[in-house]
């Protein structure tokens, strides 16, 4: 094919001028060229739209968004969740979120405010007047007490027997003896440590500041170690719990440890939550957690889980939702698509909100998810075949069949 680049006039014209499978193949080719640039165009415009809406991306990795922004993606949020009829404000039936004032047996100390002079003429109260009324405004101010370690000493003392006349030196206590550090000191190191994720040398620090301990970045690492060695045999009866459960939510997410990578695997129950570090992300890693779980497993539609049995198994709606918003976002037949399944996702989370809030009929639920379900799939079926018209989605959509029982 020609050069497009720089051609002028007198070039475009000993192309039309050649022969008929010239200007043919000139055309087929140029044709070419402007969907790979189409393609190219729809594969950058698609990456300046990832964010956590329309994408598994975290929200601390979205840009910057101006107040109108927020302000607009909260109203969208809204009527996805209540529909166009929500008035603005607390919605009927909405409890506050006011702060509840604590009832006087729990409350350490009470300071009475006099005024200081009538608001009339001036004049100052006496002190007899400052008596206590029958209602009087309330405001509670909750406080830290000064906070500092409890240093206690354990002296072990040694004793003559006066009848064999050897000395014998007492011996400290099994929970004294392995450490400079109390145990409850020892549990607030290590969960700033390792559930807050605060760097060994910034516990030093907070030790010292904050309850006046001396604690050297050493000391951290062991106490950290032994709360390992400690907490290995409660950690493996929460695994076995968790997963004899009927169902349970796994996930992952990349993590580190001393600077090296590592993955962050979850199994969630609404009872309990089992977190697991591991060095790799890969469906090797995830049975091991696993095991030969026989429950439903709840996840999104990553690789790492495209071996589990779609039957007993059900997919993230979320991330769904998401998918189906990103497809929204596009132009033409891709857009059209991405609305209409966003208008499904809708639906199945709003029958979902009125099972778990309103008539907790599963009969009910299924009933109602019936229609949707049907509706889903001609989406999905007409959207799956290989055309011109269906290449931005349809590798989406054959990808919701693969996994249809467990929608």
């Amino acid at each position: 094919m020609a050069n497009l680049v720089g051609m002028d006039r007198a070039e475009a014209e000993a192309v039309y001028d050649s022969r008929r499978e010239a200007c043919v193949e000139f055309i087929l080719g140029l044709a070419a060229r402007v969907e790979q640039f189409e393609e190219r165009l729809r594969r950058l415009e698609e990456q300046a739209r990832r964010d956590s809406r329309t994408s598994s991306l975290p929200p601390s990795q979205d840009p910057p968004k101006t107040r109108q922004q927020r302000r607009a993606e909260a109203r969208l949020k809204a009527k996805e969740l209540f529909g166009e009829g929500r008035k603005a404000g607390g919605q009927e039936g909405h409890r506050g979120a006011g702060r509840e004032l604590k009832p006087e047996d729990q409350v350490d100390e009470i300071v009475d405010h006099y005024p200081e002079a009538f608001r009339g003429c001036g004049r100052e109260f006496t002190e007899q007047e400052r008596r206590p009324a029958s209602r009087f405004g309330r405001h509670q101010v909750a406080e830290l007490p000064p906070i500092t370690v409890l240093f206690v000493e354990h002296r072990t003392h040694r004793l003559r027997c006066p009848e064999c006349e050897l000395k014998t030196t007492a011996e400290l206590p099994g929970e004294v003896r392995g450490s400079a550090f109390g145990p409850r000191l020892q549990a607030a190191v290590v969960t700033l440590t390792a559930r807050d994720r605060i760097s060994q040398r910034g516990i030093v620090e907070l030790a010292h500041d904050l309850f006046g301990a001396d604690v050297s970045v050493g000391a951290v690492e062991a106490i950290c170690l032994r709360a390992s060695a400690a907490l290995a045999d409660p950690h493996a009866q929460l695994q076995n719990w968790v997963l004899d459960q009927a169902a349970v939510h796994v996930d992952e997410t990349g993590w580190r440890t001393a600077g090296e990578s590592r993955a962050l695997w979850t199994a969630t129950t609404p009872a309990a939550t089992l977190l697991q570090i591991a060095e790799h992300c890969n469906r090797e890693q995830f049975n091991e957690l696993i095991g030969d779980y026989t429950g439903i497993v709840v996840s999104h539609r990553w690789n790492g889980y495209s071996h589990l049995d779609p039957n007993r198994r059900q997919v993230c709606w979320s991330h769904i939702q998401r998918d189906f918003r990103r497809h929204a976002e596009g132009s033409a037949e891709q857009k059209t698509f991405g609305g209409q399944g966003l208008a499904l996702t809708r639906q199945v989370f709003g029958c979902w909100r009125a099972f778990q809030h309103e008539h907790h009929d599963r009969d009910q639920l299924q009933a109602a998810v019936t229609p949707i379900q049907t509706q889903l799939r001609q989406l999905l079926e007409a959207a799956s075949p290989k055309s011109r018209h269906t290449r931005w989605h349809r590798r989406f959509s054959n990808n919701l069949l693969k996994v249809w029982p467990a929608l």
